[in-house]
């Protein structure tokens, strides 16, 4: 999902740099989401991690 989020965001870099800017805004918006829900998936992940401790 951060690849994703890094393609979108590389795409809204390139759309911007050629003017295009509704398509720059649109990627951006879709990186800027697929980076949030990555983020939070990883938190979760790591907090049941946590809480699941380790076995031998």
């Amino acid at each position: 999902m951060l690849y994703w989020a890094v393609i979108f965001f590389v795409v809204a870099i390139i759309a911007g740099v050629f003017g295009f800017g509704g398509i720059a805004s649109a990627s951006a918006g879709i990186a800027q989401l697929l980076f949030v829900i990555f983020f939070v998936l990883f938190i979760i992940a790591m907090v049941v991690r946590a809480l699941k401790g380790r076995t031998p």
